[in-house]
């Protein structure tokens, strides 16, 4: 008897030892999924409240027909950032028509190749899809261009036409934004001074007074931004010299005959 006393003593002591260890190893419920950060729940109201998100993730929102949801992201030179949407529709609804806008830093709306960025949601669907292909992101444009630069993005997600009794009615959004590398067959020579990301005056202005950094002017890929010169333009440009030289002299093979005729 006194031997199992002993013995439950320990398993006692192991019990409790082992308890919060255990807890300690699990995952809590706020934890990121290894990302760096976890995919927002949220969006914002304006261009100055955009909620921030990064390329991959995948954002909610929840709002009510007839709200303006916004987010930003970053996209860099060589990138066709791709963005999409789905809008999570009330049980009963009329006909309503979705639109998806995308904005550069300069607030400027920038257009798409393809992809449907208006889509009408008949009586009794339960979601619209919308998705906007854009144009490659350029290193440099002209002034007065209206060229996808590297910097901060938007999107503007909301119902552009609807019945008066569907105002109001709660609804959910998610938006994914990836993009594809393109590389040299849209690169261009020159690069840009600083990308379109809103505060990076301000953030080169305060001379690392913390106060006056503005939010965004950090925000970018996490190899920085990379406006170089260097594309993949450089490989075919050299392989082309390489083959124009070949092709010179076959040519001046095959011509040169000879030499001179005879009786000369």
């Amino acid at each position: 008897m006194r031997a199992i006393r002993v013995w439950g003593a320990a398993l006692l002591v192991l019990g409790l030892a082992a308890g919060p260890a255990a807890a300690d190893s699990s995952p809590s419920p706020g934890a990121s999924d290894g990302t760096g950060s976890s995919a927002p729940t949220q969006a914002g109201t304006s261009f100055r409240t955009a909620t921030e998100i990064q390329q991959g993730q995948q954002a909610t929102a929840s709002g009510s027909t007839g709200d303006y949801l916004y987010w930003s992201f970053p996209a860099d030179t060589g990138q066709r950032p791709t963005v999409e949407a789905s809008v999570t529709l009330p049980r009963t609804h009329g006909t309503q028509t979705w639109q998806l806008d995308v904005y550069d830093g300069l607030r400027r709306r920038q257009s798409c190749q393809y992809g449907s960025a208006t889509r009408t949601a008949d009586q009794g669907a339960s979601s619209v899809e919308l998705a906007c292909v854009m144009r490659t992101v350029r290193g440099w444009a002209e002034p007065w261009a209206n060229d996808p630069l590297p910097g901060t993005y938007y999107v503007r997600l909301t119902v552009v036409d609807l019945a008066a009794a569907d105002l109001g009615q709660p609804v959910n959004a998610e938006v994914r934004v990836d993009s594809k590398d393109i590389g040299g067959p849209a690169a261009v020579d020159g690069s840009l001074g600083k990308p379109l990301v809103p505060g990076i005056a301000v953030g080169s202005a305060a001379q690392g007074d913390d106060s006056k950094t503005a939010v965004l002017s950090s925000f970018g890929s996490r190899d920085g931004w990379s406006s170089g010169w260097w594309s993949d333009r450089w490989v075919w440009t050299g392989i082309g010299a390489v083959l124009a030289a070949l092709a010179g002299i076959g040519g001046y093979a095959l011509t040169r005959g000879s030499g001179r005729p005879p009786g000369v």
